[in-house]
């Protein structure tokens, strides 16, 4: 499983002009499941996404996690973070899992995080989805459940 998590001012998605989900201050994470991804890889990441201390404490150092900030989380679903565009130009995205699958980890990946006390926003899995994300710093942190980067 795959995240590329964002630290954000704000952020929302919308689908076909309507907005699904929508945060103030918080994080954006675009989550990915790989083919053979288990409960295990879920846990991963949303233990890693809701611990990640990426804000800024009083001294200016990053040593809050997102609860500890205040903050919320929009999640939206994203097969193509598990494109493989290292062969020609046009990447392949079978290590990607099957929808039905990926749905079901990628909710349980929401569920994990909003068990552990924090707002949850989402888009609309295997939709088009516009999403509109004011990154802080910037600050990008890529996860991988493999632990492969």
């Amino acid at each position: 499983m795959r995240a590329v998590v964002q630290r954000v001012t704000e952020s929302s998605v919308t689908v076909e002009g309507e907005i699904t989900g929508k945060i103030g201050k918080g994080l954006t994470v675009l989550i990915g499941v790989e083919e053979g991804d288990t409960e295990k890889d879920a846990r991963y990441i949303a233990d890693k996404i809701s611990g990640l201390r990426i804000f800024e404490d009083d001294e200016g150092k990053m040593n809050l996690s997102v609860k500890d900030a205040g903050g919320d989380v929009l999640a939206v679903s994203q097969f193509t973070l598990l494109g493989d565009a290292r062969k020609g130009k046009r990447p392949g995205f079978t290590a990607a899992a099957r929808p039905e699958e990926a749905d079901a980890l990628y909710r349980k990946t929401v569920e994990i995080i909003k068990n552990q006390g924090i707002r949850v926003e989402e888009g609309v899995f295997q939709t088009h989805m516009e999403v509109e994300i004011h990154n802080d710093g910037p600050v990008t942190i890529l996860l991988d459940s493999r632990k492969i980067f």
